[in-house]
């Protein structure tokens, strides 16, 4: 066979940053789809594809949702940047089938997502063959991690079931062998395994990309889902890559294929230059809208909310942990509130814009009332506790495990309604040396209702105890849309209450 080859553009995790927009700065940085997409080079043997969770993430997704109602634009820009495949990530899930249709339905790539099946158990995103101009025959499967159906709330998955991903990728990769010279995996879904030592990053199936490598023979696995940037290289006889979020770069992967086998190479290339001008000024509309619904306001604080390091808020309290605290203790009547910021939180000026709640929270979370015991509550305070390490001179710092191979200060969680304390010179496990609820110790066998994000009442993130908890009753509404009911009344800034915890 005469050399051929093949070379694929790969964005994922875009979380609906289409324009160069820092929607907390309000300037242009190198990030979002049109940065990335103006460097793109298409011609008959070039695939374009995206590994999902395009639809939601940003100020402008979530304006999109909440006026436009229809994800319609997000395919028209797509179209425009010439993707060919795409895949779904667990955040297209987030405003339901409906929504995701709306996307789907006017989009000229083929999504491939071999796990999604119909209720009759039919795959509704099977694997493609795709010729090149060339000659060569591509194989392209899609899979989405399964702990969508964890974290999803049931009514966003109507009419569909998302099964196992790798019994689904083996199959399709099975009735593609002998049909095609190349096999790509579009897995949204990460690595549970370091790639240079193999060392074990997480026991739950939420990340397989490693085990895909170990298990599969995909040529190509391109990956997403971390936020983390993975250059190109071989695992287990496979060429993987993955980019990091938002747009902030993109992969460029290569492939010969000859009778000697297939050759890989890749190029990690950062956002920046210009954008196409036609396609900003084709969206424009969009753009000045979200911009003037974000800046609408919609209360005040009697001072700012600011922002510290994580490792401070985490040992000291932050406003914005007790303002979410209090407001799902507010909506709930909860006896007990969880909460955690994201990973880079921003906080809250005196005058409160709608841009501003949704850069301090988001997430489409909604909430959960679940009755909870003394032990749950003690075991999840643990899990937090775990969050901090002590160095040789005692100081306070962040465990490892919070910080690789992904950055997760979400899943440190603040506590409201009860007082305790963190002993950080105990063992992991042993260190929360006070708890109390209203004056009193909390024994095991005492029982509390607990309202917690919908996210975090799935168990997942190392709190795996509240899984089997009773869920009392599940409130519908977005926190975010609850923050924006709470600054209604003048008054309600003076109803927050802080945390009140210690770490030693």
């Amino acid at each position: 066979m005469q050399e051929r080859k093949l070379t694929i553009y790969f964005t994922s995790d875009l979380h609906s940053y289409i324009y160069p927009t820092d929607y907390r700065s309000q300037t242009e940085k190198d990030l979002g789809l049109f940065k990335c997409a103006s460097r793109f080079q298409k011609d008959g043997d070039t695939l374009i594809i995206d590994g999902g969770d395009l639809l939601q993430g940003s100020p402008f997704g979530a304006y999109c949702h909440d006026t436009i109602g229809s994800a319609e634009k997000f395919a028209e820009i797509m179209n425009r940047c010439g993707y060919d495949y795409v895949t779904l990530g667990n955040h297209d899930f987030n405003y339901g089938m409906a929504y995701l249709d709306s996307y789907l339905d006017a989009l000229h790539a083929r999504c491939v997502c071999q796990n999604v099946r119909r209720a009759d158990g039919s795959t509704r995103f099977p694997a493609r063959v795709h010729t090149l101009e060339n000659g060569l025959r591509v194989g392209i499967v899609g899979i989405v991690t399964d702990y969508v159906n964890i974290w999803e709330r049931p009514e966003h998955l109507s009419g569909i079931t998302i099964e196992d991903p790798l019994p689904a990728a083996a199959s399709a990769l099975a009735a593609l062998k002998g049909n095609v010279d190349l096999t790509v995996c579009v897995y949204h879904g990460g690595f549970e395994r370091d790639l240079s030592s193999g060392r074990t990053l997480s026991a739950t199936s939420e990340n397989a990309a490693y085990r895909i490598c170990q298990e599969l023979d995909f040529d190509i696995l391109l990956t997403g889902h971390q936020h983390m940037s993975v250059p190109g290289q071989m695992v287990q006889g496979t060429f993987v890559v993955q980019p990091s979020d938002k747009g902030q770069e993109f992969l460029k992967v290569e492939a010969a294929v000859s009778d000697d086998g297939a050759q890989f190479s890749s190029r990690t290339i950062h956002a920046g230059g210009p954008c196409r001008p036609e396609w900003l000024a084709e969206f424009s509309g969009m753009e000045r809208g979200a911009q003037d619904w974000l800046d609408e306001v919609v209360g005040h604080l009697p001072e700012p909310m600011t922002i510290d390091t994580p490792l401070r808020m985490a040992a000291y309290g932050n406003p914005l942990a007790d303002l979410f605290n209090t407001v799902q203790l507010l909506a709930s009547g909860a006896q007990i509130s969880v909460t955690s910021l994201a990973n880079d939180p921003a906080g809250l000026p005196q005058t409160v814009r709608r841009r501003d709640i949704l850069n301090a929270y988001p997430y489409t979370n909604t909430l959960t009332v679940m009755q909870i015991t003394g032990a749950v509550l003690r075991r999840a305070m643990e899990r937090s506790a775990e969050y901090f390490t002590k160095g040789e001179d005692g100081s306070l710092a962040i465990s490892d495990a919070f910080l690789k191979p992904k950055v997760e200060h979400y899943n440190y969680d603040y506590y409201a309604g009860v007082h305790y304390v963190f002993d950080c010179g105990m063992p992991v496990g042993h260190r929360v040396t006070e708890l109390r609820v209203n004056g009193v110790p909390v024994a095991d066998e005492d029982v509390f209702t607990a309202c917690l994000s919908s996210y975090r009442a799935s168990g997942t993130g190392g709190y795996d105890c509240y899984s089997s908890c009773p869920v009392l009753r599940e409130i519908g509404t977005e926190m975010s849309d609850l923050l924006l009911d709470f600054f209604k009344d003048p008054n309600a800034p003076e109803r927050i209450v802080p945390c009140d915890f210690r770490v030693i």
